[in-house]
């Protein structure tokens, strides 16, 4: 039996992995991929951990021809990257930190990013209402030379001011990017009817926003496996839980079977689970500090309509940056940023749901939400570096990676320690480049501009994209196809091809999927439960579903993975408890 470790890991998440394909880059089953490592448990190198970052680090590595196998304790993309805030951006506020190196790198990567992965990053007008003229001007010196360790005061128009000018001289990439724009109460109440009359002013500015940035891992891991030709591999359930004669100990998490592993440099990009990996290589550090953050998702249209499509980003009484983010038909509010024990299962708490009601009532005073407007909880921990004496909301958000000897072994480790959504192929190319000095290896692959899944040739314009369903070939509706590439990409042709292969009905209870695309992702992404596809392989969860949408899909997915009746009605029960919001905070609030 594998140690109490995995266990601990793997309870942060929900998911496994599933059947395999016979398409080039379908995921392998966890158990077929389980059988490799037991077969050929070597690689020349071993990443621990398949959210953002590990897999852009798996992706940029199997470009460059290595032998590289990635594993996770649970599924991909379920941990903190699928906890965010979705956003792709430079970090305006960052600025008042003095970290102008992150930022002049934040934006480069969210520019890049809006051309090489368009199907999922998309450009998002970010409007900051504000309050006063002058405050804040003398107390952000002082936060820049304390490095955020005065409690913030609030940012006047003449702050903001300045910091979206200095923003501009980093943001703009040749002028494609618009700069700021500036305006008065009168015209600000005029294109925000339902702000807080007592607004004195808005700024508006140009980020992006990852609609899925679960999906953008998946496209990173078929990319991976294309490009590996068999020195690619991956390994969802399976957690790295000690050493062993020089070896990595890892545990399947799934069988329960232990696999030592042999690898000549080790990547530890398990984010807030650092310290924890560490320790159990015997090997504790004091690297990481991570904060939880939370988000709720909720259905509600008036909320929805008064954001005018604008993300709403703004500093709350407390002094905390917040966010009022229209997404996917739904409206994402956060963040918190407190201190949280990586040994605790993070989740969004009652007390949280009142901070996140009372922000909206802040901006938007005469639109009412409750928890009824509530279709999802998001609760995730940051990968932040250690901090002691700073607030949580000004410990830098840049990365680093650390050099070590693994486990007394002559063979090195390397640990991310920080890192956001928005720079994982800037951080995964730091890596690879260690990496490639430690095996001695030279780069032959930039991913700079290197298109991501079905970024590849994905129409930019609307007209190009008719073009694109005009030339696709397919019996599928073009209603279907145009929503099949809003969500695919390009890839959407490889959907279309095994939709048209058998019979397909629209689902009953959630709208714009069919059957033979739910039993397109089972079979080729690697779900294993039920709640991978609701929240990894799909947006079902973040847009909300009913319990008979979950038991729908659940017996769709049922005959592709061989789940009797005992296992539908277990992988429901779970997906209850993790996606509806009702009866999650009913069990979080029960005594223990």
């Amino acid at each position: 039996m594998c140690t109490s470790l995995a266990t601990l890991l793997a309870s942060f998440h929900n998911g496994t992995m599933t059947n395999a394909s016979s398409a080039q880059s379908s995921l392998p089953s966890q158990a077929a991929a389980v059988a490799d490592l037991m077969q050929r448990p070597n690689a020349q190198v071993l990443i621990l951990g398949a959210g953002i970052n590990g897999i852009a680090t798996f992706r940029d590595l199997a470009l460059q021809g290595i032998d590289v196998v990635l594993v996770d304790a649970a599924d991909v993309m379920s941990g903190a990257s699928a906890a965010s805030s979705h956003m792709i951006h430079g970090g305006v506020r960052y600025l008042e930190n003095g970290e102008f190196r992150l930022v002049r790198e934040a934006v480069q990567e969210r520019n890049r990013l809006l051309r090489i992965a368009p199907h999922l990053v998309k450009p998002l007008e970010t409007t900051i209402p504000i309050y006063s003229t002058f405050s804040g001007v003398l107390s952000a010196p002082m936060r820049f030379l304390m490095h955020g360790s005065k409690k913030s005061k609030e940012r006047g128009a003449a702050l903001i001011k300045f910091g979206l000018t200095l923003y501009d001289s980093f943001s703009r990439d040749g002028g494609r990017v618009p700069r700021h724009r500036f305006h008065g109460r009168k015209k600000s109440l005029h294109e925000f009817p339902q702000l807080d009359p007592n607004v004195k002013y808005t700024a508006s500015y140009w980020d992006a926003s990852a609609h899925s940035p679960e999906r953008l891992g998946i496209d990173m891991l078929r990319d991976a496996i294309t490009a590996g030709n068999g020195r690619a591999r991956v390994a969802s359930y399976t957690a790295a839980i000690g050493t062993r004669d020089g070896g990595v100990l890892l545990c399947d998490n799934v069988q329960q079977t232990e696999i030592l592993f042999n690898a000549d440099v080790v990547v530890n990009a398990t984010g807030p689970w650092v310290e924890l990996t560490n320790e159990g290589f015997g090997e504790p550090t004091a690297f990481m500090g991570g904060t939880k953050g939370s988000h709720i998702v909720l259905d509600h249209p008036e909320l929805l309509a008064a954001t005018k499509g604008h993300e709403i980003f703004f500093e709350h009484n407390d002094g905390r940056i917040v966010l009022i983010h229209p997404l996917n038909g739904r409206v994402l509010v956060g963040t918190t940023d407190l201190e949280h024990d990586m040994r605790e299962p993070a989740e969004c708490t009652e007390a949280e749901i009142d901070y996140f009601f009372e922000l909206i009532a802040h901006v938007f005073p005469g639109i009412k939400v409750g928890r009824q407007d509530i279709v999802h909880l998001m609760s995730g921990v940051r990968p932040l570096p250690r901090h002691v004496d700073q607030a949580p909301g000004f410990v830098s958000r840049d990365y680093r990676v650390e050099r070590s000897d693994f486990a007394g072994a002559s063979k090195s480790m390397l640990t991310l320690i920080g890192g956001k959504l928005t720079t994982f192929r800037a951080s995964a190319e730091t890596i690879t480049d260690l990496v490639l000095s430690e095996l001695g290896a030279s780069r032959n692959v930039s991913t700079a501009e290197l298109a991501i899944g079905g970024g590849r040739d994905f129409p930019a314009s609307d007209r190009a994209k008719e073009r694109w369903i005009a030339a696709a070939a397919s019996s599928i509706p073009r209603e279907r196809l145009a929503i099949l590439l809003e969500r695919y990409g390009t890839l959407a042709l490889e959907v279309a091809d095994e939709i048209e292969q058998g019979p397909d009905s629209p689902l009953e209870f959630v709208s714009d999927y069919s059957h033979a695309e739910i039993e397109y992702l089972t079979k080729n992404e690697s779900v294993v439960h039920l709640t991978d596809l609701l929240r990894r392989r799909t947006n079902l969860a973040f847009v909300g579903t009913s319990a008979s949408g979950i038991a729908e899909i659940a017996n769709i997915m049922a005959p592709i993975l061989a789940w009797n009746e005992a296992q539908i009605a277990a992988e429901i029960a779970a997906a209850e408890q993790e996606l509806l919001p009702r009866t999650r905070l009913a069990l979080a609030a029960a005594p223990q």
